[in-house]
């Protein structure tokens, strides 16, 4: 059984929530890209994940280089950690839940989302006992923030059970390879959201899936690409430019054609075994619930997700406000006729 991505010391390297060989590995694929002087260096922050597959085929691939970029990649423990280090401007562009820029923005924090990426692909995984989601009253939830994204799904989740807040814990412990070791190490924890490859490796340890969270709750728009509206007016070339190179790399991360490659990013990345990187890559080429094509963004997943949001955390007296508020495509729009061209 392969262990789970591991966490580490808070840097900015892989070796965050993966382990010292992936940050050689990230070194060495480094080298093979050579940086001109000409190259204009972004700073990216992402949780460790499968999701970031487009970002890894990007710089292994030189995709970024071809565009002019250095992608200098940072992992974040938790999204606190990614919220903070956004507004303060240690990082240009996050790559994680849109969720989280919806509690910056209402916090007062002009953060705007720029494009889309997947639905999650989270599964609510429990401790082999639990036989069903109303077994949840009187458990223990465990999650990243409690008032954001995966969390929301979950409380949803038991909200639509019968199981209301209030009638079971809820644990902080940080981002998804966290998560899973929690639950692998104490049976008290006894469910969470999980997704690729930590969900497969929650399958191998014996924890019990209760269904994907597309199925549950339906159409949902969860990592994007978000940064703040004044980097975005002052870098709006650049920020195109990145964002046609990120799409260039997600057309090549998901094409049948270079599946072995993909795969083999995976278990270099990710420090995970050969079978795991299959089974990650089939469910990251799922076409109803992978990568989205072109890391286009869901607006219907997107009203669901401010949908749970005013439910859950009572925001808006109930009744979301438009996603213009949130949402501004037109980098994004720009840089698909980049690739259009």
């Amino acid at each position: 059984m392969n262990e789970p991505l591991r966490s580490g010391p808070r840097r900015r390297s892989f070796v965050v929530g993966i382990g010292v060989g992936a940050a050689a590995a990230l070194a060495g694929c480094a080298a093979t890209v050579p940086t001109p002087p000409t190259m204009e260096r972004l700073r990216v922050k992402v949780f460790p994940g499968a999701q970031n597959l487009a970002l890894f085929a990007g710089i292994g691939q030189g995709i970024f280089a071809r565009h002019g970029l250095d992608v200098d990649l940072q992992f974040t423990q938790n999204s606190v950690e990614l919220r903070d280090g956004l507004a303060q401007g240690a990082f240009d562009i996050a790559h994680a839940a849109v969720d989280n820029a919806v509690a910056m923005r209402e916090a007062g924090r002009e953060v705007v989302i720029v494009s889309g990426g997947d639905n999650s692909m989270n599964e609510l995984f429990v401790q082999p006992g639990i036989a069903s989601v109303a077994d949840l009253r009187g458990k223990t939830l465990v999650v990243d923030a409690p008032n954001t994204a995966y969390a929301l799904q979950a409380k949803k989740i038991l909200k639509n059970a019968g199981v209301q807040p209030g009638e079971y814990a809820v644990k902080e412990v940080g981002g998804t390879f966290q998560r899973i070791k929690a639950m692998q190490e104490d049976r008290n924890n006894s469910a969470s959201t999980l997704n690729p490859p930590f969900s497969l490796q929650a399958l191998q340890s014996g924890l019990r899936s209760l269904g994907r969270v597309s199925d549950l709750l339906g159409p949902y728009q969860a990592s994007g690409a978000f940064v703040m509206r004044p980097w975005a007016q002052a870098h709006g070339a650049l920020l195109e430019r990145y964002l046609a190179a990120w799409i260039e790399s997600t057309r090549w991360a998901l094409a049948p054609a270079n599946r072995e490659g993909a795969i083999a990013l995976l278990v270099q990345r990710l420090q995970i075994a050969q079978p795991l990187a299959v089974a990650t890559y089939a469910a990251l080429t799922d076409p109803r619930n992978g990568l989205a094509p072109d890391g286009a963004f869901d607006p219907q997943g997107f009203a669901t997700l401010l949908a749970i949001r005013a439910e859950m955390e009572g925001q808006w007296g109930g009744r979301p406000p438009g996603q213009e508020r949130f949402v501004d495509l037109q980098w994004y729009r720009r840089a698909l006729q980049m690739q259009r061209a």
